[in-house]
């Protein structure tokens, strides 16, 4: 028992212990996926943030490109056609027609040779700028063009171009200039309410930086900018993570095609700021979830040692009951061989040989009892059906007689106190019908049935078809007041006698009742 009942324990700790792990694994399995959820949820956020702070780029630059246009068109109507020949008047009108735009915009009017001409700005000097991108490129047939960003020759500060050719009769004569301040793009960035590590820029298509705030440290050649290899392939308008090659910090940048210009208008938000809530957010829910799941990991631990402590000591318990059975099992083998010791004393002394018979009967009786005990292993309960036939088939054998047992035996579970005295009744009433029943080794039946009447009672009956015997004889003599004796132990009826075409004997028992057993009645 010992051997079936371990691997039962063992599989109940391995559920249990599984069972708390899988509840461990689902709680980390449900913080990590809420936390990826609320990491998903601030990048979106962040991408829809730069997505919109970009369309807002483009728009002003697509209103201060188009403004530009305008301006340096009216620029180009006030000089007239003689542009090296000016005016006061046309000075004005110069002026005027740049007074709209915004930030700190100043115009230049230079000649084909260099020279500048007309300016709006009070510290101009005598510089060629002939070298410069902004003059040689509509000098050489553009009508209109942006230049990245530069650093002043007159002030140092950073700036961007819009130039326009000037011509007349179809001849090169010069080029307006508007030159901005990069600072303009300091409202933008402000209006977007951006953090200081989150940008504003503006690009123009071959890759080159025009402009930028927080500023940058210079110019910058961005062709090989993953935005020029993948993105704007992919779209005029879009969102993509990359660490900015301006500063080395890490953002989620929003992009869109200026219309009507070769530029692109860009708007990066700072991961650090992108991911701020979030990363609040996951600091106070760890600040719960660490002590929860270290109080889970703590109880699985204890659990599990609970259950291993219990496991053990069932373990004890089936060991301990293993070695109560062997014991009482061993006891019932000593007696039995203790009753056959008896049994081989009975057979040395100088008895009458009917006495001898019917003493080794008796202990014969008796000792099939605690072999049945021993042999089973059933030392609280004894079942009728194995038990009445063990008493009964050695006696038959015994006496040799051409007799037939029949047997009707319910499966009836006795108490061990009843095994004995039962075995002793049918002892007597058996070893009766064959001495008596059949003489002269005459043949028969001996039918032998403990049946079940109702919850706490069997009916015993003993019958045989032989020629019958003196009823005085089956209760004066000793094997008569045994039986009485017995009947009495078994909380029997008084016996009955019934000589019909042989002789029958029945009494009714009184069952003990079983623990956690009630006794079987007959289908």
């Amino acid at each position: 028992m010992n051997g079936a009942r371990a691997p039962t324990g063992s599989r109940t700790l391995r559920a249990a212990t599984a069972l708390i792990v899988l509840m461990f694994v689902l709680f980390v399995v449900v913080l990590a996926v809420s936390l990826l959820r609320e990491r998903e949820a601030a990048q979106h956020a962040a991408e829809a943030r730069a997505a919109a702070a970009s369309q807002v780029v483009a728009t002003n630059v697509g209103w201060i490109t188009e403004l530009s246009r305008q301006a340096l068109g009216r620029i180009d109507d006030a000089l007239g056609v003689e542009i090296a020949g000016g005016s006061a008047s046309v000075e004005e009108r110069i002026r005027n027609a740049v007074d709209r735009l915004p930030g700190n915009v100043k115009a230049y009017v230079v000649g084909a040779d260099g020279t500048t001409l007309f300016s709006t700005d009070p510290a101009v000097q005598p510089i060629d700028i002939r070298d410069r991108e902004y003059f040689a490129v509509p000098a050489a047939g553009e009508r209109f063009h942006v230049s990245p960003l530069m650093i002043s020759r007159l002030d140092g500060k950073q700036i961007f171009v819009f130039s326009r050719r000037l011509e007349r009769a179809g001849i090169f004569q010069g080029v307006a200039i508007l030159s901005f301040d990069v600072d303009l793009f300091r409202d933008i960035w402000q209006s977007l309410s951006l953090d200081g590590r989150s940008t504003v820029s503006l690009l123009r298509e071959d890759g080159q930086l025009v402009a930028r705030y927080p500023l940058a440290d210079g110019p910058l050649d961005l062709s090989n900018y993953v935005l020029f290899t993948e993105y704007l392939k992919l779209g005029d308008a879009g969102t993509y993570p990359a660490i900015s090659p301006a500063d080395g910090v890490a953002r989620i940048v929003g992009y869109r095609r200026v219309q009507g210009a070769p530029l692109v208008a860009l708007a990066s938000v700072s991961t650090d700021t992108a991911f701020a809530q979030f990363r609040r957010n996951t600091a106070i829910t760890l600040v719960f979830a660490v002590p929860t799941a270290l109080a889970l990991a703590f109880a699985t631990v204890f659990i599990f040692r609970l259950l291993r402590r219990d496991r053990d000591r069932q373990r004890q318990l089936l060991e301990t009951l293993e070695l109560n059975r062997m014991l009482v099992r061993d006891t019932h083998h000593r007696v039995k061989n203790n009753l056959q010791a008896i049994m081989s004393l009975v057979r040395l002394h100088g008895l009458p040989q009917q006495m001898k018979a019917d003493l080794q009967g008796r202990i014969s009786a008796m000792t099939a009892v605690h072999e049945h005990l021993y042999r089973l292993d059933q030392f609280a309960e004894v079942n009728a059906d194995t038990l009445i036939p063990a008493i009964v088939d050695p006696l038959r054998e015994a006496f040799a007689q051409p007799v037939t047992i029949e047997y009707d035996i319910d499966p009836v579970v006795l108490h061990h106190d009843q095994a004995t005295p039962l075995a002793l009744v049918v002892n007597e009433v058996v070893t009766n019908a064959l001495k008596y029943a059949f003489p002269d080794g005459r043949s028969g039946t001996i039918h032998v049935a403990f049946k079940s009447r109702d919850r706490d009672h069997a009916e015993l009956s003993i019958g045989d078809d032989g020629v019958g015997f003196d009823p005085a004889l089956a209760t004066s003599g000793l094997g008569g007041r045994l039986v009485r004796a017995m009947l009495i132990q078994l909380g029997g009826s008084e016996p009955e006698y019934h000589f019909k075409g042989g002789t029958r004997f029945q009494t009714l028992v009184t069952l003990i009742e079983q623990a956690g057993q009630q006794p079987q009645a007959a289908e």
